[in-house]
C-alpha cells in the first residue's frame, strides 16, 4: 500500500507507475482516492470545529449553572446534544469513507524501482547473468518423474487416490535427498548469520491481506472452512506477520531470519497444475529468508539475498541464471524482483527455482510495522527470497547430477545429510 501523501502531492507519478505495470483499468482509482481523502479530511476538520464549539459551550454551561441561570443552561445543554448527534453522524461517515479509501488504496500498486525493465508479462523478463556452465550430456536424461520412479522414489498414483491431482509420495533415497537439501539450506543460511525459525503454517486473514495482493490471495490461498485461518503459500507470510503492529528499535535492524515450512497453493490461473511431474503442485516444502531493514538499506540486502540463492545452487553443481522481472510481471506490492532459474539439461533451458523481492514499505504499511528512530516512528522495508523450494530444487539437482547408468550423484555438500552416501543407484 503506497503512502497517501504521494497521491496528495504527486498523483501523476502514481498514475505513470500504473501505466508502467499495464494496469490502466486502475487509473480511475487515483482520482477516486483523492476525492475520498479530501472528503475525509473535510469531515475531520468539521468534527474538530464542532468539538471545539462543544467545549466552549460546556464552559458556558458551567458558568450559567454557577450563576443559577437554569433555563439558559438547559438551552446550552440542548445545543451540546445537537452537536453530539452531528458528531456521531460525521464520525460514522468518516469511518465508512475511511474503509472505502483503504480498500481502494490496497489495490493501487507499489511504486516500482527505476531500474525495473518495462514489459507486459513474464515473456519480457530480462536475463541478467549466468553462473556456471550449462551442460548437455551426450546421453538422454529422462523426465524427472521417470528418474524418481525408476529409483523407487516417487508414487503419484497412490497420492491421486488419497489426495487427488497435484500431490505425491516421495520415498526412499529420493525423499532423503529432498530432506537433505532443506537441511543443508537451513544450515547454509544460519552460516550467513540468519536466525532459524519454524513459523505457524496457518495465518489469519488480516495477515494474508497484509502481505499480499487480493489477486494473489484468490489464486493461491487455501481457507480453513469455518475459521479465520488460511494455509500459508510460503513462510514469508507468517514470518512478516510475526512483526504485525510492532514498533522495532532502529538499532535492532536489520532483522534476518530463515524459515522452514510446508507450503500449500491452489495453483489457479494460466499455469495450472502439472499432471505428470513435480514442478507445479499443491504442496511443497521450502527454506525461505526474510529481512526487515531501514528503507535506505533495502537494495543492498536485495542484492545479497539473491546472491545467496545463486551460491546455494552452485554449491550443488547446478548452473543458474538470474532473470530480472519486468514491470508487468511484478506483483502489486513489489518494488523490484528477480528470479533465480536452474539449468535443465533435459529441456536445454532454464526454469524457475527461486524468487527474490524487495517490497519497500508496502507490507509494513499494511501490517503497521514501524521502526523507532530519533526523528520519530517510520515504516521499515521488508524483503523475501527463496533459498530452496522442493521438489523444484530436487528436480534441478537430479537432472544436473544424473548419470548415464540411471544413478544420481549426490553433491558433496549434501553427502553429510545422506549418511555419507555418494550416489543413489538403481537396485
Amino acid at each position: 500500500m503506497i503512502d497517501i501523501n504521494l497521491i496528495r502531492t504527486n498523483k501523476e507519478l502514481v498514475k505513470e507507475n500504473i501505466k508502467k505495470k499495464f494496469q490502466d483499468e486502475k487509473l480511475p482509482l487515483i482520482d477516486e482516492v483523492e476525492n475520498l481523502d479530501k472528503k475525509i479530511r473535510e469531515l475531520k476538520t468539521k468534527g474538530d470545529t464542532l468539538r471545539q464549539e462543544r467545549n466552549n459551550i460546556s464552559s458556558e454551561i458551567g458558568m450559567l449553572v454557577r450563576e443559577k441561570k437554569v433555563d439558559e443552561a438547559d438551552a446550552k445543554k440542548n445545543e451540546v446534544n445537537e452537536i453530539n448527534k452531528q458528531l456521531v453522524e460525521i464520525e460514522q461517515e468518516e469511518n465508512n469513507l475511511s474503509i472505502l479509501l483503504r480498500e481502494k488504496m490496497m489495490v493501487i500498486p507499489q511504486i516500482i524501482d527505476e531500474s525495473v525493465p518495462i514489459g507486459k508479462d513474464d515473456s519480457e523478463n530480462v536475463e541478467v547473468k549466468r553462473f556456471g556452465e550449462p551442460v548437455v550430456p551426450n546421453y538422454e536424461i529422462p523426465y524427472h518423474s521417470d528418474i524418481c520412479e525408476a529409483l523407487n522414489g516417487l508414487d503419484k498414483e497412490s497420492a491421486g487416490r488419497t489426495s487427488g491431482n497435484g500431490f505425491y509420495y516421495l520415498m526412499g533415497d529420493i525423499a532423503r535427498l529432498h530432506s537433505a537439501m532443506l537441511s543443508y539450506a537451513r544450515d547454509f543460511m544460519i552460516d550467513k548469520g540468519f536466525t532459524y525459525c519454524v513459523p505457524p503454517f496457518m495465518i489469519r486473514s488480516d495477515v494474508v491481506t497484509g502481505v499480499m495482493s487480493f489477486k494473489e490471495m484468490e489464486n493461491m490461498m487455501y481457507k480453513i472452512e469455518g475459521e479465520d485461518l488460511y494455509l500459508i503459500g510460503t513462510s514469508e507470510h507468517s514470518m512478516i506477520g510475526k512483526f504485525k503492529d510492532q514498533l522495532i528499535d532502529e538499532e535492532k535492524l536489520p532483522i534476518k531470519m530463515t524459515s522452514y515450512s510446508p507450503c500449500f497453493r491452489k495453483e489457479v490461473g494460466a499455469h495450472g497444475l502439472e499432471e505428470r511431474g513435480l514442478y507445479r503442485v499443491h504442496q511443497f516444502e521450502k527454506q525461505e529468508m526474510i529481512v526487515l531493514c531501514k528503507p535506505e538499506d533495502a537494495m543492498d540486502w536485495y542484492n545479497k539475498m539473491w546472491s545467496y540463492t545463486v551460491e546455494f545452487f552452485r554449491s550443488l553443481d547446478v548452473p543458474v541464471r538470474t532473470l530480472e522481472c519486468c514491470s508487468g510481471d511484478l506483483a502489486d506490492l513489489k518494488v523490484k524482483s528477480c528470479d533465480v532459474e536452474a539449468w535443465s539439461p533435459r529441456q536445454k533451458k532454464y526454469f524457475e527455482v527461486g524468487s527474490c523481492s524487495t517490497l519497500g514499505d508496502a507490507q509494513a504499511r499494511r501490517l503497521a510495522i514501524r521502526m523507532k528512530t530519533e526523528n520519530g516512528n517510520k515504516y521499515l522495508a521488508t524483503l523475501n527470497n527463496t533459498v530452496v523450494a522442493s521438489p523444484r530444487g530436487l528436480i534441478a539437482v537430479i537432472e544436473n547430477n544424473y548419470e548415464e547408468n540411471g544413478s544420481i550423484k549426490i553433491p558433496k555438500a549434501l553427502q553429510p545429510y545422506m549418511g555419507g552416501k555418494e550416489k543413489i543407484e538403481l537396485n
